[in-house]
């Protein structure tokens, strides 16, 4: 009997230990959706809805706008899904089926490294390395063959949107392709092997089997690297151009919330200056979670529908 009581106890010690676990982040997040909210009130109540649609940034005359930050976040972030995902997820299929056994486990291994260098260092190599070779080679290319259009024209300075979306893409691919990896590993051999039975390809085996059978976790990789590419700072300061213009070329420099908060967060000397800097948080904050909570919701009508 005693041993009963102290088995009940136990139980009720852990559920309330992970429960505090649990809602203790869901503190943390309305405490940072609240402290933000607090520290932005000057902007807020100096430039209201306006300073999301504003293109002005002059510290000078205390005149603030989120626009070319918020375009340059989204563009580089899309730009930058569009290349990682076909990559990431045939890297994460030639080793879940094709690699031969000997060769998954280095190529996994060098693949889980790249997402353990500081993001600095990205930076510098994008800055060193990747801009000269996009200003000599890359642009100019472009700019011959497609050339025509506006998203490719402009001089070739090598930093700018472009630059700074491949560095991103480099960056989330170990992410998606780590996690994809994994899930396509984990379905289940005889589905596969019926399906190759019936007289499958490979091909139509990874469409019709692996991919639909890992899609929640294959979106989740996505969203993972959709996350990363938000928020980063210090590889896009290095190579996006930190320019305040909008422009069509995706060979010009531009701006995102993140490199505006690396570059100026520590020289802003005025209330409102200080304060549109943490408005600017706020926003990528809640740009964040609009967009993953969508993924989320049109994750759960996807599941729902295929029930």
């Amino acid at each position: 009997m005693k041993m009963k009581q102290t088995k009940i106890w136990g139980d009720l010690i852990f559920r309330g230990l992970t429960a505090s676990f649990a809602s203790g982040i869901a503190v943390i997040f309305v405490a940072i959706l609240l402290v933000l909210w607090n520290q932005s009130q000057p902007s807020l109540e100096k430039f209201g809805f306006s300073f999301l649609f504003n293109t002005s940034w002059n510290p000078v005359k205390d005149n603030f706008g989120a626009l070319i930050p918020i375009v340059g976040t989204l563009l580089s972030t899309f730009l930058a899904l569009l290349f990682a995902i076909p990559i990431s997820l045939g890297i994460a299929l030639f080793l879940a089926e094709l690699a031969p056994h000997w060769l998954r486990a280095p190529f996994g291994t060098a693949i889980e490294l790249l997402a353990a260098i500081p993001s600095i260092v990205y930076g510098m190599w994008g800055l060193f390395v990747l801009g000269p070779l996009m200003a000599d080679y890359v642009q100019p290319f472009l700019k011959t063959t497609l050339g025509f259009l506006p998203l490719f024209s402009g001089p070739s300075m090598g930093i700018g949107m472009l630059t700074a979306s491949l560095v991103l893409t480099l960056m989330i691919i170990p992410f998606i392709s780590s996690v994809a990896r994994d899930v396509f590993l984990m379905v289940p051999q005889p589905l596969k092997e019926a399906a190759y039975g019936l007289g499958g390809t490979t091909w139509e085996v990874v469409r019709d089997i692996m991919i639909p059978y890992g899609r929640k976790g294959i979106a989740g990789a996505i969203f993972l690297g959709m996350g990363r590419a938000l928020g980063e700072t210090m590889a896009v300061t290095f190579v996006i151009g930190n320019a305040y213009h909008l422009s069509w070329s995706l060979f010009s420099p531009g701006n995102s919330i993140a490199s505006t908060l690396a570059n100026e967060f520590t020289e802003a000397d005025g209330t409102v200056y200080l304060s549109s800097l943490i408005e600017l948080g706020l926003v990528l904050f809640l740009i964040t979670l609009i967009i993953l909570s969508l993924a989320q919701y049109w994750l759960r009508r996807s599941q729902a529908g295929r029930a």
